[in-house]
């Protein structure tokens, strides 16, 4: 099967798994779960919960046991893109071709089902990791998503972009931006992932380089898709790290370069997977999926 149809159906499987995690919309409250929900069901490459089950299963472990932390990762990845999305933020309208969520519920619900959603995924990490053989093994997987978005990974890679914007900036300050901003969360899923399936230090490894390297190309990519990618294929503006004053991948060292260091960060990324014993053509073939995507 082509691998675009094989993603296509990894996501699909995500959607349904997502329907069953979503918050019910009842109660006093039920605004922030519509908001919550709203944002959650919008769709996407589902690349995040993929990768997290992907990797579980690549050093030998059984998927079903990492389900609840794939749909944690999705829930806190739609939260940082609802407040991204914020005016105070990147003061978009569109995302994934919809209205951004404050359009449509307000800034004040818009930041509150940002929040509920962080807080959701905890809950459901918690609740997936009861009554478990092993319970450490799911409380450090918790360890490696909490970090992952925190100050030390996804939010800090936002502080340093926001406090970059009209400013020209190192590529070893873009990088860190980039590599907390975007990688962090590949890695930290992927981590999950693997600990879970009881990786050994060898595989732990392996899988760490792997999702360093296609986070850092993605975002590239992404870069490189805000000057020359299709708006309809996208589902928002392009233009914006431009009209944002961005430091951004091509801002610094050129279009052309910029497609050459995804392409070696791909590189890398395959040849770590090498040295992981069980199977990874699905990994291998997204990682080249990401550089050669269109949105």
């Amino acid at each position: 099967m082509e691998f675009k149809a094989v993603l296509k159906e990894k996501a699909s499987y995500i959607e349904k798994l997502l329907k069953e995690y979503m918050p019910k919309e009842e109660g006093y409250q039920k605004t922030i779960m519509e908001a919550m929900n709203y944002s959650l069901s919008a769709g996407g490459k589902r690349l995040r919960p993929i990768l997290t089950l992907e990797a579980c299963k690549s050093v030998g472990g059984d998927y079903k046991d990492a389900i609840p932390f794939a749909m944690a990762i999705e829930m806190i990845h739609t939260y940082s893109l609802i407040h991204d999305d914020l005016p105070a933020l990147d003061n978009d309208d569109l995302r994934r071709g919809r209205k951004t969520n404050h359009i449509v519920f307000g800034e004040d619900m818009a930041i509150l089902a940002g929040d509920g959603l962080l807080n959701y995924a905890f809950e459901v990490m918690l609740l997936g990791s009861m009554n478990k053989e092993n319970p450490n093994k799911y409380l450090n997987a918790m360890y490696e998503i909490a970090s992952a978005a925190g100050i030390n990974g996804m939010i800090g890679g936002q502080v340093v972009d926001i406090q970059s914007e009209n400013k020209k900036i190192s590529k070893e300050k873009l990088d860190y931006i980039h590599n907390n901003k975007t990688a962090a969360i590949m890695i930290g899923c992927m981590r999950a992932g693997a600990i879970i399936g009881n990786a050994n230090d060898n595989e732990l490894k392996n899988i760490t380089k792997y999702a360093k390297n296609i986070g850092l190309a993605f975002q590239i990519v992404d870069d490189i898709l805000d000057i020359v990618g299709d708006e309809s294929k996208l589902g928002k503006k392009v233009g914006s790290d431009i009209d944002n004053n961005k430091s951004t991948y091509p801002s610094l060292i050129g279009l052309e370069e910029s497609k050459e260091e995804a392409n070696r960060l791909i590189k890398e990324a395959k040849e770590a997977l090498n040295q992981i014993s069980n199977e990874t053509e699905f990994l291998s073939g997204l990682a080249d999926y990401i550089v050669d995507r269109e949105y």
